[in-house]
């Protein structure tokens, strides 16, 4: 919980501070602000019933290495938030209103998406799969937020397509995720 924590809050803040510092632009409103918050909700109560691995002894934490692992991998997911800016912005020619939608779901799907990053220290396929509660609240939650966006509901909305292409963007970004985890443990050492 720990490391998805910082790690989110490094993505999200730093993207959002980064574009209106950088491109003057508010990538995402107030309102899909409350939004995130409102669905981040469920997955984060529902990790208290994730499936975990058994300790023969208490976990002992080494701060500077959960800070270094959640700062890399909060920083994978701005890389890639400001990818997918250039590409709906550059590309795809998304009007403001449309780009802000799209990134609003990215870091909705996404943000959820890194819960199963950082939920263990080995390959996010490997067991102990996530718990039922945790992986279907987190599901329910990025299928709200792409009917959110789809349908247009407190938003702009983007449709199916590219609501398809941020799901796909997303889950290839969490496997980029993952081996970027993967390489700081090697490097790092157990923590």
């Amino acid at each position: 919980y720990v490391i998805y924590r910082i790690t989110e809050t490094i993505r999200v803040l730093f993207f959002i501070v980064f574009a209106i510092l950088i491109f003057n632009f508010y990538p995402i409103t107030a309102l899909m602000i409350v939004l995130l918050a409102v669905l981040n909700d469920a997955p984060i109560l529902a990790i208290a019933y994730d499936n975990v691995k058994k300790l023969k002894e208490p976990a002992r934490w080494n701060l500077e290495k959960i800070i270094l692992l959640s700062t890399l991998l909060g920083f994978v997911g701005v890389i890639s938030s400001f990818l997918l800016f250039y590409i709906g912005d550059k590309i795809l020619l998304l009007g403001r209103p449309e780009l802000q939608s799209f990134i609003f779901l990215k870091l909705a799907v996404a943000g959820h998406l890194t819960i199963f990053v950082t939920r263990k220290r080995d390959r996010l396929w490997k067991k102990p799969y996530p718990g039922g509660i945790l992986f279907w609240s987190a599901i329910a939650t990025k299928i709200l937020a792409t009917l959110i966006v789809v349908y247009g509901i407190l938003v702009t909305p983007i449709g199916w397509k590219l609501a398809g292409l941020i799901w796909g963007y997303a889950i290839v970004w969490m496997l980029i995720a993952d081996q970027a985890k993967m390489m700081a443990i090697r490097r790092l050492g157990e923590f």
